[in-house]
C-alpha cells in the first residue's frame, strides 16, 4: 500500500476535483480533511461512510483510505506530523495539558469513522476557521504565518473537543444526553481521582447515587467505574506509543498507586505488561 509523507510539521493543501484524488493509501502524518463543497465516499480502515458540504473527519498515521468522488469536490487538507505536536508544547503556554488534548486525536484511530464535529456550535466555527486559513493561503498578509499557526491550533483544538469522548460501545447518536455529560466530566477529570469517586459524580449531576450505577449502565451497557478503568488504560495505551515517558511517570500521572498497580492492572486487561506493549508497538 502506497504512504504519502510531508517533510515539514505541517501544510495545508486545497484541492478540486471530480475524481478519486488517490487509490487506498496511507501516510506519515495526522490529516484533517474538510469538505468545502461536494459529496462522495470515503473509506477508512474498511469502513464505508458518504461525506458532503461542512463535513470533517481525521485520518490518523495508523489507518489507510480511500476517497470515492460522486460530486465534484473542493477538499481542503490540513496535515500535520507528530514534531508538530511536540513544537507546541514547547511554544506555547497549553503546555502539559496542550498534550491531553493531542491524546484525544492520537487514539482516534479506534473511533468509529465519519464526521468528527459532533458540538453545535462547532459547527459553525470550523466553516470559519477553514475560511480563514483557505483566505490567509491566498492573500498572504502581514503577519500571515503567525495567523495560520494560531488558526491551525484552534481547529486541532477544536477537533481535540469533539472527538475527546472514547465512547463505550453501546452509546451512539441517539444516546441520551445526561450520560454524554457524565462521560465528558468523567474525561475532564480524568486526572483527579478525587473527582471521579461515584458520590462525587452523583452530587455534581444532582442524583443518587445508587440510580447514578443503574443508569450509567443502562445507557453505555458498561459499570462505572469499568469504563474509568479502560479510559485510563486507553491513556496508558497511548503514552506507551506515543511518548517517551516511564512506566512510574505515566502511573504517577494517571493516579495509580505505584507502578506495580498499573502493571497489574494492565496485564489483566491486556494479555501482557506494559514494557512488552510498547516493544511490541515499537517493533511493528
Amino acid at each position: 500500500m502506497p504512504r504519502e509523507n510531508i517533510h515539514q510539521p505541517f501544510e495545508i493543501v486545497e484541492m478540486i476535483t471530480d475524481r478519486c484524488p488517490l487509490d487506498e493509501h496511507g501516510h506519515n502524518f495526522f490529516e484533517l480533511v474538510y469538505i468545502v463543497k461536494g459529496s462522495g465516499r470515503q473509506f477508512i480502515n474498511n469502513n464505508e461512510f458518504s461525506y458532503s458540504k461542512g463535513h470533517l473527519f481525521l485520518v490518523t498515521p495508523e489507518d489507510k483510505h480511500l476517497l470515492d468522488v460522486e460530486e465534484e469536490t473542493h477538499f481542503f487538507f490540513l496535515r500535520f506530523n507528530k514534531i508538530y505536536l511536540q513544537n507546541q508544547e514547547t511554544a506555547l503556554l497549553y503546555s502539559q495539558e496542550w498534550m491531553r488534548r493531542m491524546e484525544f486525536i492520537l487514539e482516534h484511530a479506534s473511533h468509529r469513522p465519519g464526521c468528527i464535529v459532533y458540538h453545535e456550535p462547532d459547527k459553525q466555527l470550523v466553516p470559519a476557521i477553514v475560511a480563514g486559513l483557505i483566505q490567509e493561503q491566498a492573500g498572504k498578509p502581514l503577519y500571515h504565518n503567525e495567523v495560520v499557526r494560531q488558526l491551525v491550533n484552534t481547529l486541532i483544538t477544536v477537533v481535540a473537543r469533539n472527538i475527546a469522548m472514547k465512547l463505550p460501545a453501546q452509546v451512539g447518536d441517539h444516546t441520551a444526553t445526561p450520560v454524554l455529560d457524565i462521560i465528558g466530566y468523567i474525561q475532564e477529570h480524568i486526572y483527579s481521582p478525587q473527582a471521579l469517586r461515584a458520590a462525587v459524580i452523583a452530587k455534581h449531576f444532582h442524583i443518587s447515587l445508587s440510580y447514578l450505577g443503574r443508569y450509567f449502565k443502562k445507557h453505555t451497557g458498561e459499570n462505572l467505574q469499568d469504563y474509568i478503568t479502560h479510559y485510563k488504560l486507553k491513556l496508558v495505551e497511548t503514552r506507551l506509543k506515543h511518548s517517551d515517558l516511564r512506566i512510574n511517570e505515566i502511573a504517577a500521572e494517571l493516579s495509580f498507586t505505584d507502578e506495580s498497580h498499573l502493571t497489574r492492572l494492565f496485564r489483566k486487561h491486556r494479555g501482557m505488561n506494559p514494557s512488552a506493549f510498547r516493544k511490541q508497538f515499537v517493533l511493528n
